[in-house]
């Protein structure tokens, strides 16, 4: 069994032996492959091309997306980085290795080439010093130019990576729905919710008051709303209101003035302003042909002021109309100030107080008045009841002389001091309306929106990115050329190998021209600027550097 074994043994080692021998072979021929011929480059070549691929296609997903969630060790400009960095080293070890390849084929040509050019393309292939004063040596003369190009340029790589991925921010929606008050009913209520049959509510009053005395005339800003991001928009939306019109009636105004000098200003049938100083009188009154169309079915009024009555010419005269109606608004919060515009509204001048019923306003679907929906209304109580409050306050005198002021009341003094009275009912009818918006009606509910916060999203400049790409183009151009010129003129691959040099260039005289040995560096390169030399092959000795005589 023992003799057995062993002869089975030596019969099974020759083949143990051929097959380790095999394996020995493919590594070595595999070690040739590298450093015979162009494998490493091109698998150099292609890494940058895949690296630079990678990034556009990581840019491409997350282009106008948010941040990405990765690991805290990762950051979306790490991940560039570094593919960067693998782009750029593998293409510049691409373009050294033909670099130095290129100075084979200088010396391959016909012409004798200086001993010192060995040093230029040495140089070049290490780095951008070298490769601008192989530059300014070959001025375009041979492939090798193309390549010190690329070796120059590949510093500003990582430069034009960086500027390729911003940061911008963004309005997205939240989590949370905003709302802005609306209503379709009007009823006056007491703070407890009762209906006042007789009486103004005092959330009205206020509001008629605040409006009045907004000496900014601001009274969007007052609208009932809630925001917690402090940025956020609602679509259009229709809600009952308090629309006015005024009109200039200044021409009405009859004046009885003595040299020059006038002592009575008045419109027939209208307010009177009679002696010195400034004066205002506002009474109700239906004086202009251009508002007989409307129905007042708030106020209609007329304010006729001076500011001086013995000027003739500085009298002014407005008569406004109050009115419910139906708006159609816009509405937005920006940096926690709300702002809204009124786009749109409808009235019904059919709807009359003297009917003694409730106010109903139909408006077409546009203002959102939508089959079986609760009509927009105003009970006929409170629309009594506002009338006659607005009626009495807006209906008073006031003045201001060399002995004092008086005034009827606040809101006289009020309309006294506005440098634009027009714009000031304006602003009143919109407080009056952020007040009907702002009751509970258990009916509309309030209009809701979208709350906008900040997002933080990468934003991709993909011109910065033809550089890198046209880089690396043109250093796998150069490198596709090298290797078609190495083989057409049918020299080997040496690259940057010292070793070939010392094996190939053993001819060659390089002691100085009187025959001492050269052994400091300076003496070296001024007798290698002086040698010339080609690379040549004969039978005898092979391939070697012929110094040319």
């Amino acid at each position: 069994m023992a003799a057995n074994t062993e002869d089975d043994n030596n019969e099974r080692t020759p083949l143990l032996k051929s097959a380790s021998s095999q394996g020995t072979s493919l590594a070595q021929n595999a070690a040739n492959l590298f450093a015979n011929w162009w494998l490493w480059e091109l698998i150099e070549a292609c890494t940058s091309i895949i690296a630079l691929a990678v990034i556009v296609i990581i840019l491409f997903i997350y282009d106008g997306s948010s941040l990405p969630d990765w690991p805290s060790v990762f950051t979306i400009n790490s991940v560039i980085s570094f593919l960067s960095t693998i782009s750029k080293l593998s293409i510049m070890a691409a373009a050294s290795a033909a670099i130095s390849q290129c100075k084979w084929l200088w010396y391959r040509q016909a012409e004798p080439r200086r001993l010192q050019d060995l040093q230029l393309f040495d140089d070049a292939s290490r780095g951008p010093c070298g490769a601008v004063q192989l530059l300014f040596s070959l001025r375009a003369r041979h492939l090798a130019f193309i390549g010190a190009i690329v070796v120059v340029l590949v510093n500003f790589f990582d430069p034009f990576v960086q500027q390729v991925v911003s940061y911008r921010s963004r309005s997205v929606p939240s989590g949370n729905t905003p709302e802005i008050v609306k209503s379709r009913v009007y009823a006056a209520r007491s703070d407890e919710g009762l209906p006042l049959p007789s009486l103004v509510d005092l959330s009205m009053k206020a509001s008629v008051y605040n409006g009045v005395f907004d000496i900014k005339d601001n009274a969007d800003a007052g609208v009932s709303h809630t925001c917690s991001t402090g940025d956020c928009s609602w679509e259009d939306f229709s809600s009952l209101a308090i629309c006015s019109r005024c009109v200039d009636i200044t021409s009405y105004v009859e004046k009885q003035c003595t040299d020059g000098k006038c002592h009575l200003l008045y419109i027939p049938d209208g307010p009177t302003l009679s002696g010195l100083g400034g004066q205002i009188n506002s009474s109700t009154t239906n004086i202009s042909s251009e508002l007989q169309g409307i129905e007042p079915s708030v106020l209609r009024f007329t304010s006729l002021l001076s500011k001086k009555v013995s000027d003739p010419d500085g009298a002014l005269a407005i008569e406004c109309s109050m009115f419910y109606c139906i708006g159609k608004y816009a509405a937005s919060v920006t940096d926690g100030i709300a702002e809204q515009r009124l786009l749109a509204s409808w009235r019904n001048d059919s709807a009359r107080l003297d009917t003694k019923t409730d106010l109903i306003l139909n408006p077409p679907t546009s203002f959102g008045n939508e089959s079986g929906t609760e009509p927009f209304r105003v009970t006929h109580l409170a629309a009594v009841a506002l009338n006659s409050f607005m009626s009495e306050t807006f209906t008073g005198t006031g003045g201001i002389n060399n002995s004092g002021s008086a005034f009827s009341s606040d809101v006289m003094q009020a309309l006294y001091d506005t440098s634009n009275l027009t714009r000031r009912i304006e602003n009143l009818a919109t407080s009056m309306t952020n007040s009907i918006r702002g009751q509970d009606d258990n009916v509309s509910g309030p209009a809701y929106g979208t709350a906008w916060t900040s997002e933080t999203y990468l934003h991709v400049r993909w011109a910065w990115l033809a550089f890198p790409a046209t880089l690396i183009l043109l250093a796998s151009c150069f490198l596709l050329g090298v290797i078609l010129e190495t083989a057409y003129r049918d020299i080997l691959v040496w690259k940057s190998s010292n070793i070939a040099l010392l094996f190939h260039g053993r001819s060659l005289c390089l002691s100085s021209r009187n025959g001492k040995p050269v052994n400091k560096l300076s003496a070296m390169t001024a007798r290698a600027n002086d040698v010339k030399a080609r690379l040549v092959e004969s039978d005898a000795d092979g391939w070697k550097l012929d110094q040319d005589e």
